[in-house]
């Protein structure tokens, strides 16, 4: 468990609008990070509880999930770029043919 920063809560303010209520607290909110709430698990035997930590460590899956994705979609479109450019280098540049006249 850690303590969020002043611009950590506030882009989480922003992210959530449940979480409004934050905007105006004195004290700086707590999370846990995915460690956290696995050993959090092994502490509470409510069944409440219980389904909570499989929610929440579902969605830390979900979110690494989502990040492995993006970064080889950022790669593929790195990866066409670099090809386009290479094709503006190789293709000869066109201009346009001025008009002679009226």
């Amino acid at each position: 468990m850690f303590q969020l920063t002043k611009e950590e809560r506030d882009e989480v303010i922003t992210i959530c609008d449940n979480l409004k209520k934050l905007k105006f607290s004195p004290s700086l909110p707590y999370a846990f990070s995915e460690q956290g709430v696995a050993m959090l698990s092994t502490v509470l035997n409510s069944e409440r509880a219980i389904m909570v930590n499989i929610q929440i460590m579902r969605t830390f899956t979900k979110l690494r999930e989502m990040i492995e994705t993006n970064k080889d979609l950022k790669k593929k479109i790195e990866n066409l770029e670099k090809k386009d450019a290479i094709k503006k280098l190789i293709e000869p540049e066109v201009k346009p043919k001025r008009r002679v006249g009226f």
